[in-house]
């Protein structure tokens, strides 16, 4: 009698709470760009940063951020675009930063259309750029389920990716996540002593330690919206059209070589689409001790999408490094 039993009570728990997401305003307007804010259809508004080239832009890049980050992920990556003619918008994206309802998951599609929104108003603003599109982890996941649908888009970067979906976790972690989420949708976890890195500069990682437009707790329905949104971005690899960068370092330990590899296994087999590994490489490439290299390959690339990279470090699925990466990976239907 204990299975049944069981059973009927995990069901009963489940149906006790369900996971939050923001509610949205059922006005309706065209979207518009202010210097320090975009407002999107529903009137929501999303602070928007701008690092402009210095001299005459040759490029614009749409900055998407990572999550429990905000907009400012990007002032010095924005610097050093800048010093060579790339002007950057950044924005907060709903539910972080200084937008409204913050720590609360939007619904799944609304990101995709808020940055939809955003590159539309930027092609619209500079017509005679082009437009490139940089994800940073969630916001990398954000870019590769939008990105067939603004056509004036010339290419977009992937920062680490979010791309561990619930395919690739491991079944218990997938389990209790789904759990939870239905029984503590509220209870917000800060991460403590999972003795994660995520960049080697530690000077950086305090700094975002004591900025308080970094997320610290977060709800756990938050992290499943997130993963729902990661197991779309892994499923949308197979799909993506556009000219492609994806960078990785060999030491992220937000998303694993696992997920990473599936995506990978997914890519289209077209020359628009490349892949750099950074042996000292973690979570946050722009941000790490060598985060001038990182950023030199993606420069060169903007500039020029056949060009070799700087750095030297492009790989492809043959590569012994990428089948070292790759070695313990087995796909899953």
């Amino acid at each position: 009698m204990r299975n049944p039993l069981y059973l009927i009570l995990l069901f009963s728990l489940m149906a006790c709470a369900s996971p939050q997401v923001q509610k949205v305003s059922d006005s309706t307007r065209i979207p518009a760009l202010t210097s320090s804010f975009a407002v999107m259809s529903d009137g929501y508004q999303l602070p928007v940063t701008v690092w402009e080239a210095d001299g005459s832009p040759q490029a614009i890049v749409l900055a998407l951020h990572g999550f429990n980050d905000y907009r400012n992920a990007f002032s010095a990556p924005a610097h050093f675009l800048a010093a060579n003619r790339i002007t950057t918008y950044a924005y907060d994206q709903r539910g972080f930063g200084e937008t409204t309802q913050r720590g609360i998951w939007p619904a799944d599609d609304v990101l995709e259309a808020d940055a939809a929104a955003m590159a539309s108003l930027l092609c619209a603003r500079h017509p005679d750029l082009p437009l490139f599109l940089l994800g940073e982890s969630m916001g990398g996941a954000v870019v590769m389920t939008m990105q067939r649908k603004v056509p004036c888009i010339k290419g977009i970067v992937l920062v680490g990716p979010a791309v561990w979906g619930w395919q690739t976790m491991p079944f218990w972690q997938r389990n209790i996540l789904r759990f939870a989420a239905h029984v503590a949708p509220g209870k917000k976890l800060t991460g403590e002593g999972l003795e994660i890195t995520p960049s080697d500069n530690i000077e950086m990682l305090h700094a975002l330690g004591r900025d308080p437009l970094v997320i610290k707790a977060t709800r756990i329905d938050t992290m499943y919206g997130l993963t729902n949104l990661m197991e779309a971005a892994l499923l949308s690899s197979a799909e993506l059209a556009t000219p492609t960068l994806v960078l990785y370092g060999e030491k992220d330990e937000i998303i694993p070589h696992d997920p990473t590899c599936a995506m990978l296994n997914r890519l289209p087999d077209i020359p628009s689409t490349r892949f750099v590994l950074y042996p000292e490489g973690y979570h946050m490439l722009m941000r790490d001790l060598q985060a001038a290299v990182v950023l030199q390959d993606v420069v060169a690339w903007i500039h020029d999408q056949a060009a070799l990279l700087p750095s030297g470090l492009e790989v492809d699925a043959g590569n012994l490094r990428t089948r070292l990466l790759c070695e313990d990976y087995q796909d899953k239907p």
